[in-house]
């Protein structure tokens, strides 16, 4: 599991983040995803506060990201060579580091050349500021594009998605194209935004996101009829197994292929320690054919030809 921070610096407290942090490493954890844009920065600067007294720095894979956040001035965001290197020594001002592990571009910039943006990312390694780098949100021909036009000093080698029982449209693509190229992936809302838990079906509680008006919209895309059906398959292996729903969840997208490590992000430490326990579940051939068969989404032409 990799531990996400998007809240970290708003509804998470620095007092619960350092509690998290603390629980993910002595767990075995190593990395830590956060990003320029997540609470305006302030993701970045709590997690920076907590490296080195609290946790050691060289024993986290810090990760981040840039383009998405977006500032006054001609740099002010974006994916040109100007905004990108403004946004990460931004990054390793707030993180109070000398580099960032794992550098990835949270979207793609079609108003940018391609090989403009590439070039910085070539430029952020070959510096020393960056260790390695990768993209999140890309669809499959932007992913495959920028993996063939990446410097050989500054390969793509991790891409960041929305995948989950819920959430398999990058199937179509994205994972053919990742595995194409030896790119791994990282998905991000690994529980369908928290809809796999099964913490949805009898109501919305007070104190989840689905009741937080921030969060409602986030959480209602995936509240629907066919969801229902996949939380309903979730709860019932869950309880053929002897575990919670969560852990099913967790478990099956951690297994998928070309997967690295799913992103999960905790309201409390409570909360990731439950996530952390997905680890010892291993579910068994005809649960995850099952889960695999509720959960399908339709594939045809040209993605599987021929047939």
């Amino acid at each position: 599991m990799a531990l996400g921070t998007m809240t970290w610096g708003g509804d998470t407290d620095a007092e619960e983040a350092a509690s998290q942090l603390v629980a993910f490493v002595d767990a075995g954890g190593t990395l830590v995803d956060t990003a320029d844009i997540y609470g305006e920065g302030e993701s970045e600067r709590v997690l920076g506060s907590l490296l080195g007294d609290l946790v050691p720095r060289e024993d986290v894979v810090l990760a981040t990201k840039a383009v998405a956040k977006r500032t006054d001035g001609p740099f002010g965001g974006g994916a040109s060579r100007g905004a990108l290197l403004g946004a990460l020594d931004g990054s390793l001002r707030r993180l109070g580091t000398d580099h960032i592990d794992l550098w990835q571009l949270h979207a793609w910039d079609g108003c940018v050349p391609l090989a403009e943006t590439l070039s910085a990312l070539e430029y952020a390694v070959t510096s020393g500021k960056v260790r390695y780098v990768g993209v999140s949100n890309y669809a499959g021909w932007q992913l495959a594009t920028a993996a063939a036009g990446a410097a050989a000093a500054a390969p793509i080698v991790s891409t960041q998605v929305e995948y989950s029982l819920l959430e398999r449209g990058v199937d179509r693509e994205v994972v053919p194209a990742a595995e194409h190229h030896g790119i791994g992936l990282l998905p991000w809302a690994p529980l369908g935004r928290g809809v796999l838990t099964g913490k949805y079906r009898t109501g919305t509680p007070a104190d989840s996101r689905g009741a937080n008006s921030a969060y409602a919209g986030y959480v209602e895309h995936h509240r629907t009829d066919r969801a229902a059906r996949i939380v309903q398959a979730v709860a019932t292996a869950a309880d053929g197994l002897g575990t919670s729903p969560l852990a099913v969840a967790l478990a099956w997208v951690r297994d998928r292929p070309g997967v690295v490590a799913p992103v999960v992000g905790a309201r409390d430490t409570g909360q990731l320690t439950g996530s952390l326990a997905a680890e010892a579940i291993t579910l068994p051939p005809a649960i995850r054919s099952a889960l695999d068969d509720v959960s399908a989404i339709e594939v045809g032409y040209p993605e599987r030809w021929p047939r």
